[in-house]
């Protein structure tokens, strides 16, 4: 037998398999809406395990409950990028990529935001899908911000993509001639930048913004240092430090909110986060935790105890949680913030143990209606809180209304 007579002999390659075996072994069938328009993407793969990552890539996006995608020479022209806080992407679970502390960034194909499976389906890079999406929304972006009275800069297309415009240094950045700028996206439609000469005007555009009822994207302002982004980083004594934790505090607020909604209920009770400041106007977050049930608690800079009526037993810092050795807590599996379970409750005793920041009467001053903390602090008096350096925190936006400590402040 001849040199090549052997690779004339060998045994034929086993045949590629089919898709309709692939997904019927996954349980699916060939009739799946949307399917006819992909098969020449899956026959293009001469793998068997290209085949089937991309079946698997067509189960996966079935038990999301979403459509399958257009092919991509369609697809490609209807990409956007967005911007999202990193909880949610987190929470729904769909292809996303981390920007800077707290936010991510995503895609959306029309009105759907893409899942990682498309991917796969397209046999595209998420690198490439991502720049065609940002190219779009920079040919949607050419008109010039307008000028607030504030003196505050307002992105002026209004389109729910300004907060996404974020991610286009080019569009913003020539704002300012050589000055540090400062930005905020309180909401998706809206992109706002200052100089920092005029970062107190930034925080109050972001308060009108509030006040308005728009939805919350994030609240907390940005800073661009060099050629970094970063949630602005502002330290005492900045005079702009205390109101930037505050705004920090209450997107936390709002995503500890978000997630009691998908907290199993079998597991306990969510503690309930609201803030209080103390004599320094430093604001503080507070948990609050009840006896009688575990306690899903997360960290928070304060936790407020209260016996099985509701009776107040006083603030306590949470970093000196970990003295009471009895009670040993379980983090809880959640996307989001973190959070811990605890079973039991502390004693009398072991409360003792912890660093006290206010009595159970201090406690129950801050949970007095508003009217009556105003009472308890007109001139000449001192309002019982102040003793340890808390006083209430000043009503919060309506869309945040309700977690005070305990009461809802009145309009």
């Amino acid at each position: 037998m001849g040199f090549f007579d052997r690779f004339r002999s060998r045994a034929d390659e086993a045949p590629l398999p089919g898709l309709e075996i692939l997904l019927e072994a996954r349980g699916l069938t060939l009739d799946l809406p949307g399917l006819p328009a992909l098969i020449p993407g899956f026959e293009a793969h001469r793998k068997a395990e290209e085949r089937e990552a991309w079946v698997d890539a067509v189960v996966e996006n079935h038990a999301l409950g979403l459509p399958l995608p257009e092919p991509w020479v369609e697809a490609q022209d209807h990409l956007l990028p967005e911007v999202v806080p990193a909880w949610r992407a987190e929470r729904e679970g769909r292809w996303s990529r981390g920007f800077i502390d707290g936010l991510s960034q995503r895609i959306r194909v029309g009105d759907v935001v893409m899942p990682t499976a498309w991917l796969a389906l397209w046999d595209q890079s998420a690198d490439d899908v991502l720049d065609l999406a940002l190219d779009h929304l920079r040919h949607r972006s050419e008109d010039a911000f307008e000028r607030l009275p504030s003196g505050a800069y307002r992105s002026p297309w209004r389109d729910g993509l300004d907060a996404a415009r974020l991610l286009l240094p080019e569009v913003w950045q020539g704002l300012f001639k050589d000055q540090h700028p400062f930005l905020a996206i309180p909401e998706a439609d809206t992109l706002l930048a200052v100089p920092q000469i005029l970062l107190p005007k930034l925080m109050d555009e972001v308060g009108r913004s509030l006040k308005s009822g728009a939805k919350p994207l994030q609240l907390a302002v940005i800073e661009r240092i060099g050629d970094q982004l970063m949630t602005a980083r502002l330290q005492d004594p900045h005079p702009m430090s205390a109101p930037q934790r505050e705004l920090k505090h209450m997107d936390l607020i709002e995503a500890l909110r978000q997630q009691e909604q998908d907290l199993d209920p079998a597991l306990g009770r969510p503690a309930g986060v609201s803030m209080v400041k103390n004599s320094q106007g430093k604001p503080l977050t507070v948990a609050h935790w009840t006896e009688g049930a575990p306690v899903l608690l997360p960290e928070t800079d304060l936790i407020a105890f209260s016996d099985g009526r509701g009776e107040p037993l006083g603030l306590f810092s949470r970093q000196t949680l970990p003295r009471i050795q009895e009670i040993r807590g379980e983090a809880v599996a959640i996307w989001g913030p973190r959070r811990v379970r605890y079973e039991g409750f502390p004693t009398a005793e072991q409360l003792s143990r912890l660093e006290r920041v206010a009595t159970a009467e201090q406690m129950k001053a801050l949970q007095a209606p508003a009217k009556e903390r105003r009472a308890v602090a007109r001139p000449g008096s001192v309002p019982p809180a102040n003793v340890q350096g808390i006083q209430g925190s000043a009503p919060l936006p309506q869309n945040l209304q309700g977690v005070g400590l305990g009461v809802q402040d009145p309009e």
